[in-house]
């Protein structure tokens, strides 16, 4: 069987691999439009900020390496431009010569990637304007930065791979900025969780403009400041972030049918309308694991699972992909994001009855040297119980937190299927009741109405502005703010009417939920707790 692969970064590499691993005897051959095959492209931000500093190590495989380790041949240097499916042909142009070839095969797996948005800007020509897709785009901005000539950089795109190069940026001591056309950072996550970590990065020197448009790049031969619709920012260089497109333009008329955003349809075994003709990797479209809606996960870690299902079914197996739940985890200064499964907006829309909390935990027993906290938004549903997300801010292991989420949603569970998990402990890696399960908890204390609450985002929304904010912290925090001590509350408080409009607000949330158990025991039925307290929330007290 002679099989063709179009497409040699992860996807293309792993169905090849896989593939003479199934059946040795199977003709592979893969084509590359780049010189690079199996580069690592989610390293690329680390080698601009000098935490991977050879560039070399960002080359997983060579072709010559490639194909002696797993016997499929590799061909660079060759761009398809048509398909024919009758003839099942796939014409090509050497990228060095410009000559046309014509290659043949019994089945085609299409893995070709996707290529950065690169808008029709003015000044997007002038020099030190920059992208962050292959490896030559790493080692041009690193060789910038170390030659001196740039010192301010705005980087436009508020989603991973833009906030990642931000931060490593920001440890060269470079200044940076971001912008978005959004109105927030951070697809994917929640509006209030996305802005926590917007006012956490400003602190930390790197300023995010939301709601901006990039209209231009100004300067007379290198940048020198861009425009947006909102105002001019300096900036000797711009890392343009912007998102990525599918490379699929050369599949127009061949009858393979595309998403209106230019993926490729694939079925639960990567086959597209034709059934000799697979699809994998960035270029894509699968499904979400939860609610079977159409899903782009353009992620290293989907296009290696995709490349292998395929590869599994060219060798006659019948596995079926079963979605994807969109999981990412990033790097920032001094704080780690992760995500996985619906977010509370997702979930509405997808017919849920919302059960969700943010609650601030320990990542690990607070006693221990570099102990911190992890900021948890935990979604399900309301009336049956199903876990249906999370996402997760610390400075330690939240990809821990997110993984236990993944194996959740994979199995289907439900809250109560999640209780009393027996989670790995000891004081240097987590405490005695893990924080996943410390979240869990909190959140069934909310839907049995245990605990009554009111969440960031209807803060923020002022839905707490008929209370009256009580600090209840271990020692007063809130200046201008009334203080009550928990251990002092025996009985009803002379200064509180059992019937007033409380908002208990503390660190974390914890001593507030406390308080509120203790004085519902003494007749106050109208307090809220502030979920996750001042650590996550701004509190507008009163001058």
């Amino acid at each position: 069987m002679k099989i063709l692969v179009i497409g040699g970064v992860a996807a293309g590499t792993k169905v090849a691999a896989k593939l003479k691993r199934e059946n040795r005897g199977a003709e592979v051959r893969i084509l590359a439009k780049d010189k690079d095959i199996s580069y690592a492209g989610c390293g690329l931000p680390y080698y601009v900020g000098g935490v991977i500093a050879d560039k070399g190590a960002l080359i997983v495989n060579t072709p010559k390496k490639f194909s002696a380790l797993t016997g499929a041949d590799v061909l660079t240097g060759k761009e398809a431009v048509s398909l024919d499916r009758t003839a099942k042909t796939v014409t090509v142009v050497d990228t060095e010569t410009k000559e046309r070839e014509m290659y043949s095969y019994d089945k085609l797996v299409i893995a070709t990637g996707a290529s950065a948005v690169a808008p029709r800007l003015p000044g997007i020509e002038l020099k030190n304007v920059f992208f962050m897709r292959k490896p030559e785009d790493a080692v041009a901005l690193r060789a910038a930065i170390e030659s001196g000539e740039v010192k301010r950089v705005v980087v436009a795109g508020g989603g991973f791979i833009g906030l990642e190069v931000a931060e490593n940026l920001s440890a060269t001591d470079v200044k940076v900025s971001v912008i978005d056309m959004a109105s927030q950072i951070l697809p994917g996550f929640d509006p209030e969780v996305a802005a926590y970590v917007e006012r956490h990065l400003a602190d930390r020197g790197i300023v995010c403009f939301t709601g901006t448009k990039l209209e231009g790049i100004l300067g007379d031969e290198r940048v020198e400041k861009i425009k947006t619709d909102r105002r001019a920012i300096k900036a000797d260089a711009v890392v343009l972030s912007l998102g990525i497109r599918p490379n699929t333009a050369f599949l127009a008329g061949s009858g393979i049918e595309l998403t209106s955003g230019g993926t490729i349809k694939v079925d639960g075994q990567m086959r597209t309308n034709d059934p000799d003709v697979y699809a994998v990797g960035d270029c894509v479209t699968v499904t979400n694991r939860i609610t079977g809606a159409p899903a782009w996960s353009p992620m290293g870690s989907s296009a290696n699972i995709e490349g292998r299902l395929a590869a599994r079914e060219l060798a006659g197996e019948q596995p079926t992909y079963p979605g994807v739940l969109g999981t990412g985890v990033c790097m920032l200064p001094e704080l780690n994001v992760g995500r996985t499964g619906l977010t509370e907006a997702a979930a509405r829309d997808a017919g849920y009855d919302v059960a969700a909390v943010t609650a601030v935990v320990d990542d690990k027993a607070h006693y221990y040297p570099g102990a911190s906290n992890f900021i948890v938004k935990m979604i399900a549903d309301r009336k049956s119980g199903k876990f249906l997300g999370l996402q997760v801010l610390g400075k330690g292991a939240v990809d821990k937190m997110v993984d236990i989420a993944v194996v959740a949603l994979t199995m289907g569970a439900t809250l109560h299927d999640l209780e009393n998990m027996d989670l790995a402990y000891a004081p240097p890696f987590s405490t005695a009741i893990h924080p996943f399960a410390h979240t869990l908890n909190v959140l069934l204390n909310k839907i049995s109405g245990e605990m009554d609450s009111i969440t960031p985002t209807e803060y923020m929304e002022g839905k707490a502005a008929e209370y009256k904010i009580i600090d209840v912290s271990i020692n007063p925090t809130l200046e201008g703010v009334p203080y009550i001590d928990i251990t002092k509350i025996n009985g009803t408080l002379p200064e509180y009417g059992t019937d007033e409009k409380l908002l208990l607000v503390c660190a974390k949330g914890k001593r507030a939920y406390m308080t509120q158990n203790r004085m519902k025991f003494y007749g106050y039925n109208n307090t809220k707790v502030l979920e996750a307290g001042h650590t996550f929330n701004e509190i507008e007290t009163e001058e």
